[in-house]
């Protein structure tokens, strides 16, 4: 009856023919002493009585594979049976093998001493690997076992050790041994009623792998033996010994085949496939979830290696395979996919090194393509002696010509040996190569023009021979890209055109530079004598902007006047070096210095005087920036609403149509660059742009400038309007020695006008940041007036009801602004913190000290002052104001009028007392 494997089948391996597929054993010798014999049918395993012959079983075949000497093998047999006498119901998984070999093996059964003492160092080192060095339960270094162990070991280095029933060195080492071997791990991740002798990472694994070479013919090393199926099963005996699962012996299994195909010189690729299809089972383990540690660590290193090893040969394609092995492609492709799906997947912290940006199989092969292709080319240049300084000294148009040649070889031989194999995994890849290899060719092409100063015949001899090959790698393109979605458009832009008229192009990009300078002439104009000044209210902003863009529109009709062929990459190159401008003006329009230059310096925390609202209308203490004076005559002519919308604040504002302008002016150069029926579609790709459409933007930096330039704008204006220009009525008057007679409402007729004349100067477009500006910095000024108003405010609880009326109004102000300029969400929004503080000054002073120093225990700004009193420390000032800050809570009780807060403050922090 014939052997079949289902191990083979499954792996895609031929049934060996060329010997009998079960070797057989005379009946009358030792299952030890194979016999070599010839007879027997090759698809007989029964045995011939005529002959006296038997077939071999599995361990037999396992032994001769592993080369286990006869006596060795009666050696382990004797031990075995001695070890069991008696014990018959023990388990495999509960001997310590090496151990018992020293018990019941004496120097007697061995030639001389030597071999005896030799054999038992083989046996303590096997010991020492298992349970010292890798041990499947970690080892503490104090443990006392470990410490006999490791002497017993040493000590039998210089002579044999006693194993007789009576000798203390052979007692140390039996208790060292089991008291090591029957430890299990406090994780519960080893079995209790196992051995770790043999099971430790990597001892076991070296082990196993040893018995999973077994499988392969010792005749012939590229093949599997038929009775893998039975070896497989038969090493599965050992898996709860060695600490072996599924998982990790298909792992294992995988890396045995593709070491062998490796070791035995890459010539049998059934073995790279078997690996192939093992990788596939493993895949499917790698995603389990109750994967071990030591697992994860494995598919790391193996995959790794595995992926090492197919990349090598995959970068360099074209000198690792050729028409007689290109069949391996079909193998080594699909396995180094798998295996990076798997690590990249499954492995954490698996780290891509190999500089491949898109990790699709595409995009993979993508990379080989190119790789081998510059290789390849390389090779070319060394065989041609082409280098350096030889590039320099030779009749330079002749080599290129000659390089020209070979190059379309190479490319003809890409296509017919290679392009079949990938072609499975990229859909360009013949397309992929020809462009490589155009840009190999063009790198030199592009040396020998820079050197050239002028048009010779040799060098109209290179260009045509190179247009020639340029033509037939972008016919491979076009050819190989027919069944592309865009019909190889991409692939062809990559490819850098050869026909370029070295002068006619240099005299362009000179004419781009000179109109590039004098855009920047008046830049640097500007800056010297721009006043911010519109000339009418017809165009609000500054006339730099005017002329810069009038001059840039200019450049740009000339330009498509040239009389050249304009390409996208000429176009490109005007519109970059007319953004470096652009950005630079956009830089200039936007230093006016920024809202912190308003902000008043915050006035030093003090305490109310316990009187001070009994003298509130005999206090002559100046506001802290002095415009005390000024404060009361705007209160006695509060309804005498005055201009406050200083020239500077007028200037900022018409900065910020000056950017709007220079936007709307970007907008119809962009139009103008991209759709203008004069430029010629380019075959280059720059890396820095997409291709050119009218969808795609020239000046996105421009814009993204412009952007971040009217928000700083935007906020240094209001700021400066709040906290500048309208310093008088807000900061400066608002609640001033009284909430009920200082209230909000000549700030809401001056912010009223202000606001007024703003969308009267602003354009349309800018005035929704600029006005949601302006509410921010009056909501930040309120803020301030509440918590650091200066030595002239006071408030006291009953204050509450009207400082929420006020701010309300303010609120309601915003609202109504202009046709929804700020929706009421941003509004509600900006005002959650000012809320949030009117809610702290609603609350009892007993609740705010309580608050305070809850958070301030929360936050660990306790010290220790003395043995038993705790010293609670000045929380610092964010200028973030929040209820739930410290710092605000802090403010409040410092601007309470009370005795409470007053007490707690002196108390605490030893505030001083206001002065009157």
């Amino acid at each position: 009856m014939a052997v079949t494997s289902r191990v083979k089948r499954a792996l895609g391996l031929k049934m060996l023919r060329r010997s009998p597929s079960r070797r057989a054993n005379s009946c009358g010798s030792l299952p030890s002493s194979p016999n070599s014999g010839n007879g027997g049918s090759p698809r007989m395993n029964f045995t011939v009585p005529g002959r006296g012959r038997r077939p071999m079983t599995s361990a037999e075949i396992m032994r001769r594979q592993m080369k286990v000497t006869e006596q060795s093998d009666n050696r382990l047999r004797k031990t075995l049976m001695r070890t069991l006498v008696g014990q018959m119901g023990r388990r495999a998984e509960t001997i310590i093998l090496p151990l018992e070999l020293l018990r019941h093996l004496k120097p007697s059964e061995f030639n001389d001493p030597r071999e005896y003492h030799i054999w038992q160092q083989r046996q303590l080192r096997i010991l020492e690997a298992g349970i010292l060095l890798h041990p499947a339960v970690p080892l503490e270094k104090s443990n006392p076992s470990a410490a006999t162990l490791r002497n017993v070991i040493q000590s039998a280095d210089a002579k044999p050790l006693d194993t007789g029933k009576n000798s203390e060195p052979m007692r140390n080492l039996v208790n060292s041994v089991v008291s090591l071997a029957w430890r299990n791990a406090d994780d519960g991740s080893t079995a209790a009623d196992i051995c770790h002798w043999a099971d430790g990472y990597p001892l076991n694994i070296h082990i196993y792998i040893a018995l999973l070479s077994s499988v392969f013919d010792t005749k012939d090393d590229t093949l599997v033996l038929d009775e893998v199926d039975e070896l497989l099963e038969l090493m599965k005996k050992t898996w709860s010994t060695l600490g072996i699962n599924r998982s990790i012996h298909n792992l294992c299994f995988t890396w045995a085949l593709f070491e062998q195909y490796f070791n035995t010189g890459q010539v049998e690729p059934d073995l790279l496939g078997a690996s192939l299809a093992m990788l596939a089972e493993v895949a499917n383990d790698a995603k389990k979830l109750d994967r071990e540690p030591i697992y994860v660590k494995m598919l790391d290193k193996v995959l790794s290696s595995m992926k090492r090893w197919s990349e090598k040969r995959l970068l360099d394609y074209h000198g690792s395979f050729d028409k007689g092995n290109v069949g391996l492609m079909e193998s080594v492709l699909p396995l180094v996919f798998l295996a990076t799906k798997i690590l990249e997947e499954d492995v954490p912290g698996y780290v891509i090194n190999n500089g491949v940006g898109d990790r699709t199989a595409g995009n993979r092969v993508d990379h080989y393509i190119r790789s081998s292709m510059r290789s390849a080319f390389a090779k070319v240049l060394e065989d041609m002696n082409i280098n350096g300084t030889m590039f320099e000294m030779q009749e330079v148009s002749d080599t290129l010509i000659k390089l020209a040649n070979v190059t379309e070889e190479l490319a003809a031989k890409e296509k017919d040996i290679f392009s079949s194999s990938l072609k499975k995994w990229h859909p360009v890849a013949v397309g992929v190569a020809a462009v490589t290899l155009h840009t190999c060719y063009g790198t030199l092409l592009k040396q020998y023009l820079a050197s050239e100063t002028s048009i010779t015949n040799e060098t109209v001899q290179v260009l045509e021979r190179a247009g020639k090959l340029e033509n037939m790698l972008v016919q491979m393109v076009v050819e190989d890209s027919v069944e592309c979605e865009d019909g190889g458009k991409a692939i062809v832009r990559e490819m850098v055109p050869y026909e370029v008229e070295s002068i006619i192009l240099g005299l362009v990009r000179q004419w781009i530079q000179d109109k590039v300078k004098i855009g920047r002439d008046i830049l640097e104009r500007a800056k010297d004598t721009e006043t911010w000044n519109p000339k009418s209210k017809n165009e609000p902003y500054a006339q730099s902007a005017v002329e810069l863009m009038k001059q840039a529109k200019e450049v740009v009709d000339n330009f498509f006047e040239l009389p050249i062929s304009i390409t996208e990459d000429l176009v490109q190159n005007l519109a970059e070096g007319m953004e470096h401008v652009f950005c630079d003006y956009i830089a200039f329009v936007e230093s006016c210095g920024s809202k912190q230059n308003y902000v008043p310096t915050l006035p030093p925390l003090t305490r109310c005087s316990q009187d001070s609202r009994f003298f509130k209308l005999w206090r002559t203490s100046s506001c802290t920036i002095g415009v005390y004076s000024d404060n009361h005559r705007f209160i006695s002519n509060a309804n005498q609403v005055r201009p406050s919308t200083s020239r500077g604040t007028q200037r900022l504002y018409i900065r910020l149509n000056t950017l709007h302008y220079v936007l709307s002016q970007l907008h119809a150069i962009d139009k103008t660059l991209a759709l203008n029926p004069r430029v010629v579609q380019s075959t280059t790709i720059r890396r820095s742009k997409s291709n050119l459409s009218s969808s795609i933007s020239f000046f996105e930096q421009s814009r993204t400038a412009i952007r971040a330039a009217v928000q700083h704008v935007s906020e240094a204006s209001a700021y400066r309007l709040v906290f500048l220009d309208s310093n008088y009525v807000f900061y400066g008057s608002l609640y001033v020695e009284d909430v009920e007679n200082a209230r909000i409402q000549p700030v809401l007729r001056v912010l009223k006008q202000n606001l007024t004349l703003l969308c009267a100067i602003v354009t349309e477009r800018a005035q929704p940041m600029a006005i949601k500006e302006v509410m921010k910095a009056t909501f930040e000024a309120y803020l301030m007036v509440l918590l650091a108003g200066g030595s002239s405010r006071v408030f006291c609880r009953s204050d509450h009801h009207m400082l929420e009326e006020d701010f309300c109004s303010l609120k309601k102000m915003f609202y109504t602004c202009g046709e929804g300029m700020v929706v009421e969400d941003v509004v509600d929004r900006e005002a959650e913190t000012v809320e949030g503080v009117l809610s702290l000054m609603s609350q009892s002073t007993e609740q705010l000290i309580e608050d305070f120093n809850t958070m301030v225990c929360e936050t660990g700004q306790i010290g220790v002052a003395g043995a038993m009193v705790q010293k609670v420390s000045m929380p610092p000032t964010t200028g973030k104001w929040s209820r739930t800050d410290p710092n605000t809570i802090l403010r409040v009780l410092c601007y309470r009028n009370d005795k409470t807060a007053n007490f707690f403050l002196k108390k605490t922090f030893h505030l001083a007392k206001r002065r009157g």
